[in-house]
């Protein structure tokens, strides 16, 4: 067993000092946990101030061993740089032995994307002689032309969306607001559903400013938008595995295959940071790479 582990004092440090949510702080104590155990197993040693870098090596390479997927060791080994930073901090240790640790080289999955032929044939098919189909069709030429992530789409507000310019206002993650354009198509779709389908709707009281609403005068739910998405893809014989996030994710990838500037699609998606807008440039070098393979004489 290791003595004085100091977890309760990490355990404050952690929420006092670095305003961490309680999410994290028990993962990083469940990281440190697992540490420990190992340490115990194998009788290893009595104090942390007595684990050396060589041994939180051997550590990380018996979690690759049990086939601990790269992210989660990454994560793990964030969680001990934290607790061996404290430990330091605290004078508790007399050097950082996980300073030097390396998070394992992975990489990061890249979502899935439609071609802008598959797009327009999952809202070509969309039956525009029913009131839910004039709708719907409202619905994707937002979600895929705005990039939106479904509950902005769901939670889209009248009162949002300026015609005579050519903008609508998203309400994202952590209630922050960016201002997205939205195209003539889109807009005159929403134009014919707000005048020929939503005025015949009887609207539930705290209801009358969201866009799309449902049969019961409610707005939508994510799961409803889900279903359509899903009966669209089965209705065209589309293969992919898609949801509506697919929508955003090929609207990102449709930009930078177009050349448009990745801060600029940076703002329009609302990522607080560029890192997570540049997996969309991997996504472009692999569509190129794609092509390449396929016409390329030597290919």
């Amino acid at each position: 067993m290791i003595i004085k582990p100091h977890l309760e004092e990490f355990r404050i440090y952690l929420k006092l000092e670095r305003g961490l949510s309680q999410n994290s702080v028990d993962a990083y104590l469940n990281d440190v946990s697992k540490l420990m155990q190992y340490m115990e197993f194998l009788n290893l040693k009595s104090t942390v101030r007595e684990i050396n870098q060589d041994e939180l090596q051997a550590f990380l390479g018996w979690l690759q061993e049990f086939g601990i997927p790269a992210n989660t060791q990454a994560r793990i080994i964030s969680g001990l740089k934290a607790y061996f930073g404290f430990l330091l901090l605290e004078k508790l240790i007399p050097e950082d032995p996980a300073q030097m640790l390396e998070a394992p080289k992975f990489r990061r999955k890249l979502p899935d994307v439609l071609s802008i032929y598959e797009i327009d044939e999952l809202i070509s098919s969309i039956d525009v002689s029913t009131a839910e189909g004039m709708r719907n069709k409202a619905m994707m030429e937002v979600l895929y032309g705005c990039g939106l992530r479904v509950s902005e789409l769901i939670n889209l507000k009248i009162s949002d969306i300026n015609i005579l310019a050519e903008f609508i206002k998203v309400t994202g993650k952590g209630n922050k607001e960016r201002i997205i354009p939205i195209g003539s198509t889109a807009l005159k779709l929403i134009s014919i559903y707000i005048s020929e389908i939503r005025v015949h709707v009887k609207i539930k009281k705290g209801n009358e400013d969201f866009l799309f609403l449902n049969r019961l005068g409610t707005k939508l739910s994510r799961i409803s938008v889900f279903t359509m998405i899903k009966a669209l893809a089965n209705k065209t014989g589309l293969k992919k595995n898609i949801s509506p996030h697919t929508l955003r994710h090929s609207f990102a990838t449709h930009l930078v295959e177009g050349g448009a500037d990745l801060r600029a699609i940076q703002e329009m998606l609302g990522h607080s940071n560029i890192t997570t807008t540049e997996i969309y440039t991997h996504l472009d070098r692999d569509y190129l790479r794609g092509i390449i393979t396929q016409y390329h004489p030597r290919n």
